[in-house]
């Protein structure tokens, strides 16, 4: 009986230490970016919107800048060989095929060559603010989605406490287990919101360097344009 006894107590302990190895041994499930992605809640799908559209801005609005500032460094000289020769027509036709912002703001000088200089520094002024309000257009939007996406995240994590306490007050018991699986769960939508706010604000930056590029080149071939007219003899 008492052999029986201890090794009914003998199995039990080795079941029972076999159990604990397992549950030490048995590897933590692994966490994948798209799983934590969809754990985020309802939050996330404005977050993936303003990430959509940051990302279509970016790309529409490079392109277009891209293409604005193609190579244009040999173009005030061949204005200058025309003026120089009196070939008005020529010149005009050259900044029509180039069809860039430069070209049409110097094409409004030509159009007003014969008229006080002033006229004509106002008249490439306003063509030049028009081309800047073009490439500039929609790239404020991301700097609206760099400032709202990591408050909207912030609001989703939020909202996510508020739910877990709210459970807890119900159950009259804190469950650790529940607060933690919870808290990790709900804290994805800041960190998602504050990666696309981060990304946003880098792009943001990126365009309006570019637009600055232009615009510096712009205003230094309009002087050159002025000071081209003033040359005596014309």
């Amino acid at each position: 009986m008492i052999t029986l006894l201890i090794q009914d107590t003998t199995q039990a302990l080795q079941d029972t230490a076999n159990a604990i190895n397992q549950a030490v041994t048995q590897p933590a499930p692994e966490l994948h970016f798209i799983d934590l992605l969809f754990k985020g809640g309802w939050v996330m799908i404005p977050l993936a919107f303003l990430a959509f559209l940051a990302l279509i801005i970016f790309v529409e609005r490079y392109l277009t800048i891209k293409k604005a500032t193609k190579d244009e460094s040999n173009l005030m000289g061949q204005i200058r060989s025309y003026i120089q020769s009196g070939n008005l027509d020529g010149a005009m036709s050259l900044l029509r095929n180039n069809n860039s912002p430069l070209s049409r703001m110097l094409q409004k000088g030509l159009r007003r060559i014969g008229r006080p200089i002033k006229e004509i520094e106002g008249a490439i002024e306003n063509v030049g603010k028009l081309e800047v309000s073009k490439l500039e257009k929609n790239i404020s939007i991301l700097g609206i989605v760099a400032g709202i996406a990591p408050m909207l995240g912030f609001v989703g994590t939020i909202v996510g406490v508020i739910t877990i306490f709210h459970q807890v007050s119900i159950k009259g018991a804190i469950e650790i287990g529940t607060i933690s699986g919870g808290l990790y769960t709900k804290m994805i939508t800041s960190a998602t919101g504050l990666i696309i706010g981060i990304i946003a604000y880098v792009l943001y930056h990126i365009l309006n360097i570019m637009v600055e590029k232009i615009i510096l080149k712009m205003e230094t071939d309009a002087i050159d344009f002025i000071d081209l007219l003033e040359e005596p003899g014309k």
